[in-house]
Parts: C-alpha cells; structure tokens; sequence
C-alpha cells in the first residue's frame, strides 16, 4: 500500500476516483449507486482497459513506443475469428466458441509479431510501423467481411463471455481482473519484465549488459496484439457480431488512460495499478455525465479537463520532493 501512495499518480488517481464518486452520488440522488450501474460500468471497462493495457506495454518498452494498431487487430481478430468459426462449427455452440478463441488469439498474435519484427528487426519507428499496420489491418477486415458487420447470431457459450455474469459479477470484468493479474505479475516478478523496464529506459544500456532487446521488443509487441486480440473477442462476444470500425474512438481513449495512469511515454515506467485506476476514473465519470443526460462533448471535455489535472498536480507533487519511486509495478 505504501508503495501505491508513493506514486504521485496513484495518489491523483485515488482521490479523482472518490471525488467523482461523492459527485455523481449527490447529483444523481444516489442513483449512480445502484449495484445495476456497477455491473453496467464493470462490463464496458474491460474493452477499453485492455487495449490501453495493450498500449502500455509498448509505452515502457521505450523509443517512442506506442501502438497505433490495437483497435486494428481487435477488430481484424473478430473478424477472422467470427467467418472462421461460422464455417468450422456453425452448429454447435461449445466449439464455436473455442474455435473463435482460439483464432482470435492468433491472429492478434501474429499481428503483434509482424509489429515486433518491423520496429525491432526492420528498424521502423513504433509511431510509423504501427499506424501502416493500423491501415493494413482495417483494410484486411474490410476485404474479409466485405464492409458490413459479420453477424455471430445469438450462440450462448460465445454470448456468455460478453454479457454473461457469475455472482453477480460480469463475466469481461472476470477476465480482465485475471488478466490484470498476471499483467502485474509479469512485470513485477518475471526476467522478462525486469528486462522489459531497463530496454525502456536505456535500450543501449540494457543491450550492452546483455539484454537482447531486440527479442524484448518483438516478445513485447506480441504481447500487445494478444491483449488487442482478447478486447476484440469480448466487443464481439458483447455485440455478437464483428466489424471493422467498432470502437474507432478507442484508440485515443486508450492512450488517455495509459498517460494518465502514469505510464510514460519516454519507456522504462508504468504501473498496472495507476492504468486501472485511470480506466475506472473514466469509467465513472461517463457513467456519471451519462445518467445526468450530458453531451458526449461535455465527456471529452471532463476527460481532457481530469488528464490536465493529473499533469498539474503529479507535476507539483514532484517538484515538492513526492517523486515516484522508478520500478513498482504492483
């Protein structure tokens, strides 16, 4: 816990959550505290949260990391997914579901390996390679599905994953508290996320002490497009079907959680706790703006309003001596 609160991120984070929360209480005459609206944020936060998890991963890895592709191959993962498991098991609901699982997985795998291999073995820029890449996997949905949305048809085990619960808890915020899981385990525990925070910080550093980085960024790369893989099956579990623009806003979304978590941009930090503490500050304050009847304007402007706050006050927090300390990912 000491740990949490010596991340001026964190700290930030934990206050806007309460504050948006005693908010939101008072305005909407307690409504906003009904367990129905709990359940309601819990569902729509995994689909967003991972793909900025997805996004943070290749902000530690450093150079000017970031991934510019994650709706790209959530959406290209669906979709190949949904025509394949259509034709492999279009009877049966069980394997469909697998099938689909299981080709969603890959494909986001390969995606985020052919990311990995242009920015660490061609050299490209991750800005450059991932927004081509973006293109490349758009128009390969687009071709794929012909335009229009592949409908999935209501397949209960499949449907279950996006809108399924169990006590009480949806089912995508199950998964994506596993996943958290294990997210901040890796980082924290294993070789790969030591080696992962010294390539983001200093990539010739850690390749001159034996680091082979570029294996770091191709593993790394990867892992983002399994991430982006695992949002696409739960957009396409939640609406039975795929297309290639569902959630073209999220990109941006995901990027603002990621930065305001404080992962940063520059490589080599990040914690997995200050992103999901970002993603439920949002969560919340669209909820909150959503049950007042606000504008989706007035949403992106509190959004844009709490990142400059965050700036603001991490930035005077450090300059009175509250630094965050550089490798805690808990």
């Amino acid at each position: 816990m000491r740990s949490w609160l010596a991340d001026n991120h964190i700290r930030f984070l934990l206050f806007a959550n309460l504050a948006i929360l005693i908010v939101a209480a008072l305005v909407s005459g307690g409504q906003f505290l009904d367990p129905y609206n709990f359940q309601s944020m819990a569902k729509q936060l995994p689909e967003i949260a991972l793909l900025a998890m997805a996004v943070m991963f290749a902000m530690i890895s450093g150079g000017g990391g970031i991934d510019l592709s994650v709706v790209g191959v959530a959406n290209l993962s669906a979709i190949a997914a949904g025509l394949v498991a259509k034709s492999v098991a279009p009877n049966n609901g069980v394997e469909f579901t697998v099938v689909f699982v299981v080709v969603a997985l890959l494909v986001g795998t390969i995606c985020g390996l052919i990311n990995g291999l242009l920015i660490a073995r061609a050299g490209f820029a991750p800005i450059l390679a991932t927004l081509g890449t973006q293109l490349v996997f758009v128009g390969l949905g687009v071709a794929l599905s012909g335009g229009p949305a592949v409908s999935l048809g209501y397949v209960e085990p499949f449907v279950e994953i996006g809108n399924g619960s169990l006590l009480g808890i949806p089912v995508p915020f199950i998964i994506f508290t596993i996943i958290v899981a294990l997210v901040a385990w890796v980082l924290a525990r294993t070789r790969f996320g030591f080696r992962l925070y010294l390539t983001g910080t200093n990539a010739k550093a850690a390749y001159f002490t034996g680091i082979n980085t570029p294996t770091i960024l191709i593993f790394t790369y990867t892992l983002c497009g399994v991430l982006s893989s695992v949002a696409g099956i739960l957009i396409a579990s939640g609406a039975s079907s795929a297309k290639w623009d569902y959630g073209t806003s999220y990109l941006l979304i995901a990027i603002l959680i990621a930065v305001m978590g404080g992962i940063n941009p520059d490589g080599g930090y990040g914690k997995v706790t200050g992103l999901v503490l970002s993603g439920i500050a949002l969560q919340m304050l669209s909820s909150a703006l959503n049950l007042a009847g606000l504008s989706n304007f007035l949403k992106d402007f509190m959004w844009g309003l709490l990142l400059i706050l965050s700036i603001i006050f991490t930035s005077a927090w450090t300059r009175l001596g509250f630094a965050p300390r550089r490798r805690d990912t808990s």
